[in-house]
């Protein structure tokens, strides 16, 4: 290590004379970074693999990348990345562990110590895309949202790793050190991935991560102003309703899910080794308005709820959830959506009742787990320990 020390003093010298690095400049970290493309789904998808990525980067000992969201607008023919900061604090990350935004990395060390000509991309093995030409290796930038993802960066890549057949569990110390033998810092200074360096679902030991992901104040101020504005003063109810046409079609599948095994977020509900529930049934994916109803007046009345708050992709039964309580509750949705301000007051609540197979659900399960709030599932009568009223 003291070799790659040597190495990084000479380039952080160089990085001042060359007008790069400023004395504000982040130092560089002789450990190394990880990058990564959160390429695989919207917001749960990516929050998951965040954490699992952030455990990675910390089992591995390297400074983890905080990427940007990955979004889509459908009028738009390719996505679009939304810094990290917008959403989240980077201060809390680094009670658990070293990083540093994509756009600082990008303008403040990447132009000394990860320059173009030099850029290697890892992936699990070959990738190849249909409309490009195979070159034998990761295809890095081939597809939506790979390429827009790192050309916001101007990044291209010279060359490919694989890593294939090693695993993400850094827990494992023989799975860590089998990393660190392979790729070697003083070679790998810096390791970008296709995707995210994590499995999906988030694994069990990774959930309590989600503490250190706290939301930005822009988000926290949007929530504030809300309740002050439309929520009349004592306890709520907020509610997840996963109802749009594509996950109808994901809750097609539930019959094709073997016994034993999971969907999607399933686990928050039937835990990981399925010590909660065993079964996975459409009703479960995809609650009757009968089973939303009940459970929501049922929940009103135990928690004494002043107001119902919705969040959802596709209807929210506003009038039909203001019948079954007879009008005495105010039942509201934030207008218009915003996921992320859905997702923080959805975690403010006095209660929430969540989809046990959405992995939107379960970002809000996650964050009012680590704070002891109760949290319940559309038809499901078993209880997390954490989740009791």
């Amino acid at each position: 290590m003291g070799t790659v020390k040597a190495v990084l003093v000479f380039l952080s010298f160089l990085l001042f004379l060359t007008g790069k690095c400023s004395t504000n400049s982040p130092e560089i970290d002789e450990n190394g970074y990880i990058l990564y493309c959160p390429c695989m789904g919207r917001f749960g998808n990516q929050a998951d693999h965040f954490l699992g990525s952030l455990a990675f980067a910390h089992g591995l000992n390297r400074t983890l990348v905080l990427p940007p969201w990955v979004e889509y607008d459908y009028s738009k023919p390719h996505s679009i990345q939304i810094p990290f900061k917008k959403y989240f604090k980077v201060e809390p990350l680094k009670e658990y562990h070293r990083v540093i935004t994509m756009e600082e990395f990008m303008s403040e060390l990447a132009p000394i110590i990860w320059p173009e000509g030099k850029r290697i991309v890892f992936c699990y093995g070959k990738r190849q895309w249909v409309q490009s030409k195979d070159d034998g290796g990761c295809n890095a930038k081939d597809g939506n949202p790979f390429g827009p993802f790192w050309d916001t960066f101007g990044v291209n890549f010279d060359a490919s790793e694989f890593y294939g057949p090693l695993g993400y569990d850094s827990h494992d110390h023989r799975v860590a050190r089998q990393w660190k033998e392979k790729f070697p810092v003083k070679k790998f200074l810096v390791m970008a991935f296709t995707g995210a360096p994590a499995s999906f679902p988030v694994e069990k030991e990774n959930i309590e991560l989600h503490r250190y992901l706290q939301w930005s104040d822009e988000i926290q101020n949007m929530v504030d102003r809300f309740i002050a504005k439309e929520l009349p003063t004592g306890p709520f109810l907020a509610v997840h309703l996963r109802n749009g046409g594509d996950w109808t079609n994901v809750c097609k599948h539930v019959s094709d899910t073997s016994k034993g095994r999971h969907l999607f977020a399933s686990a928050q509900c039937l835990g990981y080794d399925f010590e909660y529930g065993n079964e996975i049934t459409d009703e479960l994916c995809f609650p009757s308005e009968n089973t939303v109803l009940r459970q929501i007046k049922d929940k009103a009345e135990k928690t004494g709820a002043v107001a119902v708050v919705v969040a959802t992709d596709s209807q929210s039964m506003i009038e039909k959830i203001s019948k079954a309580l007879k009008n005495k509750v105010k039942v509201v949705q934030r207008l218009p959506p915003e996921p992320h301000v859905d997702l923080a007051l959805l975690a403010r609540a006095d209660h929430y009742i969540g989809n046990c197979i959405s992995t939107f659900s379960a970002f809000a399960t996650r964050e009012r787990r680590v704070n002891s709030k109760p949290v319940s599932f559309w038809a499901f009568n078993g209880r997390h320990a954490s989740d009791e009223l």
